[in-house]
């Protein structure tokens, strides 16, 4: 069954004048009160007046400044009503196998990167052409290109300008390398990157992962360099992140590991989400059986 994410948050958002909850999340160190306060502005809620944010146990009101974030109970004020916002959080599959047409988009994350850029971890096999741990993930679920192709996310790749008849979704821009028990976790939303505050890796749960606080490594956003992930599908994924682990109770994390016999079609269907997640998973598996292929990404 999914998981509850509010059962590990140490930071909790409430309504001053009824007490509601509004929020919360995790703060293992990373989270800083400039991007709170512009989460809250920009993301989470809806506030008809001015607001204020104060730690309760101090009273003291929460300004953009670059402290790292005290775990504890927050109250917002205001004037006018507050309500959370109703933005659309999109689940998605891990996005471990990958078809024929990706082989250009792994191979070009692969020669980019060449090492995990969230924890630094060096692929030592990749002189030999050996990449078992390692995966080339989607910033942007490939699952959803139907929304990728709605929302024109295409504008944000700049190394396809001359090709016809694609997506985009599958540039390198639109890629990271990681280690594979990273990869599921960025899948699930359990951490992101800041491209808004130094590039800087946040993870929403507690964690020994050695990588909460750490820069994005260099080597995959060189400017100059033409495959460079962009920053406007990190910003895409961060906001994910932030509806999926701060807005109200939460959205629920997916079970991944299915062992031999288990029924996942009918677990799907049984879920939060269910729906959406039967459809790209049939989707997935239809794309196999026309022919494409299946070659895992690590």
């Amino acid at each position: 069954m999914p998981i509850n994410r509010v059962a590990w948050r140490n930071v909790h958002f409430y309504d001053a004048s009824t007490g509601a909850t509004l929020g919360g999340f995790y703060q293992k160190g990373s989270l800083t009160e400039a991007t709170v306060v512009w989460i809250l502005a920009n993301v989470l809620l809806v506030v008809e007046d001015h607001w204020t944010v104060r730690f309760r146990a101090s009273g003291r009101a929460i300004t953009p400044s670059s402290n790292s974030v005290v775990p504890g109970d927050y109250d917002i004020y205001s004037k006018g009503t507050i309500r959370v916002s109703d933005e659309a959080w999109f689940s998605r599959l891990i996005s471990d196998a990958v078809s024929g047409r990706e082989d250009a988009f792994r191979d070009g994350v692969r020669a980019r990167d060449g090492k995990c850029v969230i924890s630094g971890e060096v692929n030592d096999g990749a002189l030999w052409g050996v990449w078992a741990g390692f995966q080339a993930a989607h910033v942007f679920p490939l699952e959803h290109e139907n929304l990728w192709i709605q929302f024109n996310c295409g504008r944000w790749i700049t190394n396809m300008d001359g090709v016809v008849g694609s997506s985009k979704i599958n540039s390198p821009q639109n890629g990271l390398l990681m280690s594979e028990s990273l990869h599921t976790r960025f899948d699930q939303y359990l951490f992101s990157i800041n491209p808004d505050d130094s590039h800087k890796v946040i993870t929403f749960m507690p964690n020994h992962w050695g990588i909460d606080g750490r820069i994005l490594d260099p080597i995959c956003r060189q400017p100059n360099h033409p495959n460079h992930v962009s920053d406007e599908v990190l910003r895409w994924h961060f906001r994910q992140c932030v509806l999926a682990n701060m807005r109200g109770a939460g959205e629920p994390v997916f079970e991944t590991d299915f062992p031999a016999g288990t029924d996942m079609m009918e677990t799907l269907r049984a879920e939060p989400y269910g729906k959406e997640r039967f459809e790209m998973e049939l989707t997935s598996r239809l794309r196999f059986m026309a022919g494409e292929g299946d070659v895992r990404s690590q």
